[in-house]
């Protein structure tokens, strides 16, 4: 096995903690050509201070992340992931950064339960020991250290939110999202619905934050203009919610014929399904890309009783079988057992998004030329069309363009039951 370690995981619970260099100090400009450096130091060739949680062997990544609660099953995933790409990785050999040096990658993780003061609680107690944070879930969450981020100069990046906040690098420097935005998924859906050339009524039910506001936006400027498209109702709801039948029978009652629900919390997507059946309204459904998963919300919410049910992806995936011999996802699936003890067939996007994580992270410390948090900054936007492991054909990473997550590509996708298809048009 490798030296690989994670703080705060599920079935176990280990601690490891690297601390690299004497401390934080103030980081060298790093104005020189990248590539002059390859011994670490600056252009007059004095040695650069490494940042914390980085070493001549080792490099280690905090996340913060619901590992509890009812958002635990896609939180474990966004450890999981990028536990099975670094484990394997470690287990080679370790990773070959831009300065000559191979190093192991360690991970730190901590449970959140989706709760911001803890999230924010688990940045304070990362901050000094990890190199970068990475990976964990959620808007809230990590909106509410963002700003101690910015503060302290630690990197927050490729994490799994789709607040446009987090990719624009004026506003947020030390940011940088993964997932697509929200506003490009919302858009995805009211393109398909737009070009369909039939007229179709739409009720919403959208999450009252951030997350469901951007949805709602891409979704509405997308078919602003297209005359056979008519938003009938429009409700929300809170995300600490219990219940959303209220809402659903309102809807239902609209007539509509397709329901955007933008909504990220699994048991209330499956009980949108079921009380959807229960009133007997079976319109077509779009989901978000996080709360989608056939095996986790659509087999249980009983979701082949509707006409068509909708999202949005970039990662293949492996219960699918389409991707069943699949050579990327092979290998996942027995990193996955062997690195992340999570034997599994995943049912959450997450676990796949997060080994894509690991292979983008791969890309940019092949260019740091230096330990430092700052250079990592540098090389992390320098990112273009890699086709990470897992990703679906059409799509890629792209770190390069300002206002856009590492990922702003996707497909859109329609249940057949086990799995998703894509699709070119509203069926």
């Amino acid at each position: 096995m490798s030296e690989f370690h994670t703080k705060t995981w599920g079935r176990r619970a280990r601690v490891t903690t690297v601390v690299a260099g004497i401390g934080i100090l103030a980081l060298v400009a790093t104005g020189c050509a990248r590539g002059a450096n390859t011994g670490g130091g600056d252009a007059s060739g004095d040695a650069v201070a490494a940042s914390p949680g980085i070493t001549d062997d080792s490099i280690t990544l905090g996340i913060t992340t619901p590992l509890s609660g009812p958002t635990a099953g896609p939180g474990t995933c966004t450890v999981a992931g990028i536990e099975a790409y670094f484990g394997a990785a470690n287990a080679a050999g370790g990773i070959e950064f831009g300065d000559g040096n191979t190093r192991t990658v360690e991970i730190e993780a901590l449970d959140d339960a989706y709760d911001p003061q803890q999230a924010a609680a688990n940045f304070e107690q990362l901050k000094d020991s990890v190199f970068a944070m990475t990976s964990g879930l959620g808007t809230p969450t990590n909106r509410a250290w963002r700003e101690a981020a910015i503060d302290d100069e630690v990197p927050q990046v490729l994490i799994m939110t789709g607040d446009p906040l987090f990719s624009n690098t004026q506003e947020s420097p030390w940011q940088l999202g993964f997932v697509p935005i929200y506003q490009n998924e919302g858009a995805a859906f009211g393109e398909l619905l737009a070009a369909s050339g039939e007229d179709h009524k739409v009720a919403i039910l959208a999450q009252n934050d951030d997350y469901g506001e951007g949805y709602v936006e891409g979704f509405k400027e997308a078919i602003e203009g297209a005359d056979n498209v008519e938003i009938v109702e429009e409700l929300t709801y809170e995300a600490t919610d219990t219940s959303v039948d209220a809402q659903l029978t309102e809807l239902a009652a609209s007539g509509a014929d397709v329901f955007f629900n933008a909504m990220s919390i699994t048991p209330l997507v499956i009980s949108s399904l079921q009380k959807a059946q229960e009133l007997g309204w079976l319109p077509s459904w779009f989901l978000p890309s996080n709360t989608s998963s056939p095996t986790a919300i659509l087999e249980p919410g009983g979701a082949t009783a509707f006409p068509g049910v909708y999202s949005v992806s970039f990662a293949k995936a492996p219960a699918s079988p389409a991707f069943a011999e699949d050579e990327d996802v092979q290998d996942f699936l027995t990193n996955l057992a062997e690195y992340a003890d999570y034997p599994d067939m995943p049912a959450f996007p997450h676990c796949m998004w997060s080994y894509m994580i690991g292979g983008t992270l791969e890309q940019v410390f092949a260019e740091m030329t230096e330990p430092t948090r700052e250079n990592f900054m540098e090389a992390l936007r320098t990112v273009s069309d890699y086709q990470a492991p897992l990703m679906l054909e059409g799509t890629a990473v792209d770190t390069t363009e300002d206002g856009q997550p590492a990922v702003s590509s996707v497909v859109v996708q329609k249940y057949n039951g086990r799995g998703y298809d894509t699709v070119e048009a509203f069926e």
